[in-house]
């Protein structure tokens, strides 16, 4: 059913309006945020707000960048950026929704599953990868000759408050490098000297 349309004021619409220049991101808030690999600037522009329930699974942008919601509005999907120089990205982690990826600048590996049945392809600019919920899946940027530039990747995620748990080879990987620096791991505001996997 289509709402009643009706007219917007330029004040109601400058609400829903973000300018990439005036936008806040965070380098923390996910269990992986610490890892050398994994660095990355997570940018929330519509939506995300963290997940309701204690579990393994987290805000897609973590705890603090999801509370840092450009366009605070739930109207079925989530959109923000992730910043990261060349080799750096998420672990492999999965979601409840459907979640898109489109870089912006630079080149970037897109990777699903583990193991032996691992795969990826290289996308640039304007490319779309769509991974529908259940399929393990991770980004790093991949851009060579500029090693100390960060690029920009749009990612869209469906839901209103969408999950997303890291595999079991990622949750090893989180747990064996806290483990190494003598860190604990900060999840969603407790701290925990060991990340659960998923259906602990």
């Amino acid at each position: 059913m289509m709402p009643e349309l009706r007219p917007w004021t330029r004040q109601e619409m400058m609400k829903r309006v973000a300018f990439f220049k005036d936008l806040k991101g965070s380098k923390g808030g996910l269990p992986d945020s610490d890892l050398p690999e994994c660095e990355r600037e997570l940018i929330n522009v519509i939506g995300f707000q963290p997940p309701k329930e204690e579990s393994a699974a987290v805000s897609p942008v973590g705890a603090e960048s999801s509370r840092n919601s450009a366009i605070p509005i739930s109207e079925g999907f989530n959109l923000g950026f992730a910043r990261a120089k060349p080799g750096c990205g998420p672990l492999m982690h999965n979601h409840n929704t459907n979640e898109t990826f489109m870089p912006i600048t630079g080149r970037w590996r897109v990777a699903w599953n583990e193991g032996s049945d691992y795969a990826f392809v290289d996308v640039g600019p304007c490319d779309v990868v769509s991974f529908p919920p259940g399929a393990a899946r991770r980004f790093s940027n991949i851009t060579e000759g500029e090693p100390g530039v960060e690029h920009v990747l749009l990612f869209i995620v469906a839901g209103n408050a969408p999950e997303a748990a890291y595999t079991p080879e990622a949750t090893k990987r989180i747990n064996e490098y806290h483990d190494g620096v003598g860190a604990v791991v900060s999840h969603r505001g407790v701290q925990r000297k060991l990340l659960r996997p998923v259906g602990d």
